[in-house]
């Protein structure tokens, strides 16, 4: 081999090999603290266990309540269950099951009622169910215009966003959206880099899509802004992965939380004003789990300890201070 390439490799071997920059810890932003969840430092503690060890399921904050719906547990069989977390009193009741069961759904809040679309059937295929939940019963919905599961469902005001994961064809590369008030569907451009397995969060009128994977993990951080009907990218994702979840605790703020590679990860990476910090890992890494905010506030439920088909009934919430 030439001596140039020899140098050329070694210099490529040392770079891979070299450790990565450490993220800088998690400062919160000047200002007023959000409410009184909002903690000194952040820190992570447990919450009485789900009823049902399981993974990828979806979850949706609905006032101080949260709902998580469906997944896998110790099968490929899609669960109908419902579990509904009441976050005061740290305790969890049965809820109403899916008209159908679903894993790798989607879910959303808008006006408090919690809305779930997609995910796969039996055979692995995704669907094109809508539901909203009306109380105890799940109302069915005017059906997804195209096939989904593994996405991510994004609220902002009225309308969800329905971006990435895949379609009857594959990745898909339209974002469905949904408009709650007219129980009606359209579609617009989806991700600039199509994929699935990612998170998605609403910040300042915004749809943040982050991470994923199209066979190996991605950082992508891209953004969708309704007002302009555009994408933008942002600073990537420091730690490339799928099978995350994503929330917002703070204005401003997103918090993302889990995932899996060769293992699933414990790093939590915090969004805010252009750059990416360093927040207390997660105590019990998983994948495939919900993850949703309060004020102050980021709940970890569900997943899969390891990768695959690994379930868990751990709930988690980590305190992030949201002003200083």
């Amino acid at each position: 081999m030439p001596k140039r390439l020899l140098i050329a490799v070694a210099l490529l071997a040392a770079a891979c090999a070299a450790p990565s920059r450490p993220l800088p810890a998690y400062t919160p932003p000047a200002g007023p603290t959000s409410g009184p969840t909002t903690a000194a430092r952040p820190a992570w503690r447990a919450l009485a266990d789900a009823p049902t060890a399981r993974t990828e399921v979806t979850a949706t904050r609905v006032g101080g309540e949260v709902v998580v719906v469906g997944g896998m547990a110790g099968t490929w069989e899609p669960l109908r269950r419902t579990e509904v977390y009441d976050i005061a009193a740290d305790r969890w009741r049965p809820g109403p099951d899916l008209p159908a069961g679903a894993h790798h759904a989607m879910s959303a809040t808008v006006d408090g009622r919690a809305y779930v679309f997609g995910g796969y059937d039996a055979d692995r295929a995704p669907m094109t169910g809508a539901y909203r939940l009306d109380g105890d019963t799940w109302t069915p919905l005017a059906p997804l215009p195209s096939a989904r599961a593994a996405g991510t469902a994004v609220a902002v005001g009225a309308t969800v966003y329905v971006a990435g994961g895949i379609g009857p064809d594959g990745l898909a590369d339209r974002m469905l959206v949904y408009d709650t008030e007219a129980d009606r569907w359209s579609d617009v451009p989806g991700p600039p880099t199509p994929r699935e397995h990612l998170a998605g969060v609403a910040l300042d009128g915004r749809v943040h899509t982050i991470g994923g994977r199209v066979g190996a993990n991605l950082g992508d951080h891209e953004v969708y802004d309704p007002a302009t009907a555009a994408w933008s990218r942002l600073p990537r994702l420091p730690t490339a992965r799928s099978g995350l979840g994503a929330a917002a605790p703070c204005p401003g703020l997103a918090v993302v939380v889990g995932g899996e590679g060769a293992d699933t990860f414990p790093q939590v990476e915090a969004y805010s004003a252009g750059r990416w910090s360093a927040l207390p890992p997660s105590p019990t890494p998983r994948h495939g789990l919900g993850v949703v905010a309060v004020d102050g506030a980021v709940l970890a439920l569900a997943g899969g300890p390891r990768p695959g088909l690994t379930e868990s009934a751990a709930a988690e919430v980590l305190s992030v201070p949201c002003g200083r």
